[in-house]
């Protein structure tokens, strides 16, 4: 099968790239793009390991082609904040101990994100609908509803 060329902003910056036409959107930026952050976990979209913005909308990855991304935005986990300079929500994370193993955290960030974007004060329930597509088995979403909590509150 012939690869197909899109192009699409990935992370604030314009991109063109090659690739198979049946590849979803999590193996291009894993396998093509090197981007690890966007982690696979069950490949059915059941789990949100691996959630990305697609024009500011939470989406699993694995269940996207990635011809369909063609001049829109894709944000990952890469493209939110920098080792020096953090996203709110990514210290927000840290501070209230929503990290644990770590494979779930950055779809959750970007699940909540999403969120934080279109409303800065969701209530408890808001938050916990708007993860409730990401599965995490270490902390038990209490640390995880905090810092989305604190880090509304930062907003």
């Amino acid at each position: 099968m012939k690869d197909i060329t899109i192009s699409f902003t990935l992370n604030g910056k314009p991109i063109t790239i090659d690739f198979p036409p049946t590849m979803s959107l999590l193996k291009l930026l894993r396998e093509k793009l090197g981007l690890l952050g966007t982690k696979e976990g069950c490949g059915i979209g059941e789990c949100g390991a691996c959630t990305v913005l697609v024009n500011g909308k939470a989406v699993n990855s694995c269940m996207m082609l990635a011809a369909q991304v063609e001049g829109k935005e894709v944000l990952t986990i890469e493209g939110l904040g920098t080792k020096e300079n953090p996203d709110p929500l990514q210290i927000s994370f840290v501070e209230n101990g929503a990290i644990q193993c770590g494979f779930c955290t950055p779809g959750m960030i970007l699940s909540a994100k999403a969120l934080l974007d279109k409303n800065p004060n969701p209530k408890r329930e808001e938050i916990k609908k708007a993860i409730e597509g990401n599965l995490c088995r270490c902390t038990g979403y209490t640390a995880i509803i905090e810092a989305i909590e604190a880090a509304s509150r930062k907003k």
